[in-house]
């Protein structure tokens, strides 16, 4: 998932704090290794190791899951006790370990693979070493992302003019380096070796470490920012790092738990909801109460997009690495490449929808965010749609256009554009201020779900593999096929389910009830 910077204002011509372009190329280069890794994942797990589409839909929804649920733990001890400043630096170096380990392919030795068949496998010491890894990545992405959009806010003041075009820049960076990493790292990956792809991904780490810690000096908190990054006692600052260590072993042990990892999230998003309607009971009046309840909504739609949004990384990618023909103009796009898209979109169409937002404001037709967040689903849903349509209409046997991926692509990206920025906006406004962040660690928690959701959906597109060979396209078609139309029947389903009420009381004569937001997130 890119970043958005499409409900921002265009950057103006004014001077910046030099810390805000230290944390731009920091965050540019955290995001290229991030999502260079990403996109060679499932690619790795089943070309490399040779695991089961299952297994390896498994592993990659454990780790997604754990990416959004982690920086909240990061950000809440960064905050007590060890300081943004120190978690960037303590999370860039875990990120930077974990993608050099993921360099370690192992030895190779022939062994069953299934029904009595030998093949190609790799040693299991260096599967461990994958866990470890992407242990390693999660937990530093849960120290570093908890912490550096914080930084710049604090480099402007609350009223200060400049900070929306600040966020603005910020943002820029965080998409283009998106769309890097998984051009550089992907082409390295799939051309020259698994070992160059993920190289790559800690070299850009590492100059993004670089790079922040020769320029952090010149991150520096403005004298009225609302928070203030405070000395900590070297006895937290040890602490917090053992606690680190400890997150990077719960993440490798969650990485082979599967369904221990899914019930685990259960757990907590119930002790959540009912925190939330705990306090809300006690503490808040009737108007803030229907606040509440209105952001868990927001944040149920949104889980069902992140759900569909998920694919991207593992049955989508495996469709495009079996089933699209991916010459263009004679030259072989590698699979992992096509991930940029979301980025590319981003950045072409963030602004104009971002724009109609605001001239529909100024006109006072801005819609309610539940009809925003129902347009991203239908955009999501129609996504799929067009791949059931695809693969409809391709000859059997045949490969599919490449027209039809990109079409895919550009319908979940406008789709985010009406889910991600909105939603943030909206929990920042509909969360009482003494549990503002608790809410807005629901939210991360509800995408995380959606990752590991996204992976049980991934594994209704598995077909069953005849001894000795691969699944014949006809059968991996019907089974992408029925599984897309269910996913587009699901989120237009959702998405008019949504529209319901408030169609209702239109239609009744009442004026529905709504929360206008703008603003922008991170992903």
């Amino acid at each position: 998932m890119a970043v958005d910077a499409a409900t921002m204002p265009t950057v103006k011509a004014a001077s910046h704090p030099n810390g805000l372009y230290v944390l731009a190329f920091t965050e540019l280069w955290e995001r290229f290794s991030f999502y260079g890794l990403q996109a060679l994942l499932f690619l790795y797990l089943t070309k490399h190791f040779r695991l089961t589409d299952a297994r390896a839909f498994e592993i990659i929804g454990s780790y997604v899951a754990l990416v959004f649920m982690l920086p909240v733990i990061g950000g809440l001890i960064s905050d007590r006790w060890l300081g943004a400043r120190q978690a960037i630096v303590f999370g860039g170096v875990l990120l930077a370990i974990g993608h050099f380990g993921m360099m370690f392919e192992g030895a190779a030795h022939l062994a069953e693979i299934t029904d009595g068949q030998t093949g190609i496998a790799r040693d299991g010491f260096a599967l461990q070493a994958l866990f470890l890894s992407l242990a390693l990545v999660a937990t530093g992405v849960g120290f570093l992302k908890s912490n550096i959009s914080t930084l710049v806010g604090e480099l402007y003041a609350r009223d200060d003019p400049r900070k929306d075009a600040g966020f603005t820049i910020f943002y820029m960076g965080i998409n283009v380096g998106v769309f890097l990493g998984p051009l550089v790292c992907g082409y390295l990956g799939e051309t020259y070796g698994w070992r160059y792809g993920f190289g790559a991904a800690g070299v850009g780490m590492l100059v993004g470490l670089v790079v922040f810690l020769c320029g952090r000096d010149l991150v520096r908190a403005c004298p009225s920012a609302a928070r203030r990054v405070k000395a900590r006692a070297w006895q937290g600052q040890v602490l917090s790092y053992l606690v680190g260590l400890v997150l990077v072993a719960v993440a490798y042990g969650l990485l082979q738990a599967y369904q221990f990892l899914g019930y685990g999230m259960l757990a907590v998003g119930a002790l959540v909801v009912a925190g939330v309607a705990v306090y809300s009971l006690r503490h808040c009046s009737r108007e803030q109460q229907r606040k509440h309840l209105a952001a868990f909504v927001l944040m149920l739609l949104a889980t069902v997009f992140w759900s569909l949004f998920a694919q991207a990384g593992s049955s989508l990618t495996a469709m495009t690495d079996r089933m699209v023909d991916r010459s263009v103009f004679g030259f072989e796009i590698k699979t992992s490449q096509f991930q940029s898209l979301n980025a590319v979109f981003i950045l072409l169409f963030g602004p104009l929808i971002g724009g109609t937002w605001r001239a529909l404001a100024l006109l006072g037709r801005d819609p309610s965010t539940v009809t925003k967040f129902a347009l991203g689903l239908a955009q999501g849903g129609l996504a799929f749609l067009v791949l059931v349509v695809a693969l409809a209409t391709t000859r059997p046997g045949g490969m599919i256009n490449v027209a039809w991926l990109v079409a895919t692509y550009f319908l979940l990206t406008t789709g985010e554009l009406c889910i991600s920025p909105i939603g943030l906006s909206a929990m920042t406004k509909l969360a009482a201020p003494a549990i503002a962040g608790l809410m807005m660690g629901a939210w991360f928690m509800a995408t995380a779900g959606a990752g590991y959701i996204g992976s049980l959906i991934a594994r209704l597109t598995i077909v069953a593999m005849p001894a000795g060979g691969q699944a014949d396209l006809a059968s991996s078609s019907h089974a992408y096929a029925s599984t897309f139309l269910m996913l587009f029947l699901v989120a237009i389903a959702v998405a008019g389910g949504a529209l319901l009420p408030a169609l209702t009381r239109t239609l009744k004569g009442a004026a529905p009830v709504s929360v206008q937001t703008g603003g922008h997130r991170d992903a």
